[in-house]
């Protein structure tokens, strides 16, 4: 892996294939998300929590065996959106120095050069033929973004989801059919009954923070399980 820092006079010319794929490492059965993504994600995907040594984090769920995405057909995506961990490609940000002693370090657009994407000639180019950004890199430098501030922003929100006693500890059950059953321990989820529970004071604290919110769309995901089963009974039809 070699990231670069990219600019438009080195790089004015160079073109990134945007594709997915399993040898991109977007063969997972789940992906890293993040509370701005909620509202997008729950449409199509379950969230649900894990403890970690760095704390609480979210999770999409993709599919049910180990390395398994069933929103992932080929080369591409077959859902209507992409987590932004796998929507950044080959792309990442890193702190660049300042412009002298005094100026903080500043977060900047690097890539991964040795990445097969990079430089493609079927690729999409970076930069306009002028210097200015073109879309796809615009596109980017928000998912980026969105990253980046939401790795500084999610600790806190997990802590006050956990705080108001709104996660509770699981082992979700999966059956895809009579003889195949997944099971998926050491998952936390949203407690509907102790969010509908929440009255005065301690709802006038997580409502205020937006938390309520948050809650209800990582609850109501739970619903697209259906879905994600719907999508291993093809497969394994498929398969024979």
């Amino acid at each position: 892996m070699t990231p670069v820092q990219i600019n438009n006079i080195d790089h004015g010319d160079l073109r990134v294939r945007p594709t997915a794929g399993a040898a991109f490492g977007d063969a997972a059965n789940q992906a890293l998300v993040f509370p701005a993504e909620f509202e997008e994600l729950q449409r199509e995907f379950a969230i649900i929590f894990r403890r970690r040594e760095t704390g609480l984090q979210a999770y999409a769920l993709l599919g049910l065996d180990c390395g398994e995405n069933l929103f992932l057909s080929g080369d591409r995506w077959a859902s209507r959106y992409v987590p932004a961990t796998h929507q950044r490609g080959p792309f990442s940000i890193g702190m660049a120095r300042g412009r002298d002693a005094t100026a903080p370090d500043e977060p900047m657009i690097y890539l991964d050069m040795d990445d097969p994407r990079v430089g493609a000639s079927d690729g999409v180019p970076l930069f306009l033929p002028h210097g200015g950004n073109a879309p796809y890199l615009n596109r980017i430098s928000e998912v980026l973004r969105l990253l980046f501030q939401e790795m500084e922003n999610a600790p806190a929100v997990y802590a006050a989801l956990d705080n108001a006693g709104l996660l509770t500890p699981v082992t979700l059950t999966v059956d895809v059919s009579e003889e195949r059953r997944y099971t998926l321990p050491e998952v936390l989820v949203v407690d509907v009954e102790r969010l509908a529970a929440l009255t005065g004071e301690a709802l006038e604290q997580v409502y205020g923070t937006g938390i309520v919110r948050l809650a209800i769309l990582a609850a109501a995901s739970l619903g697209n399980i259906q879905h994600l089963i719907a999508r291993k009974q093809v497969l394994l039809d498929q398969a024979g």
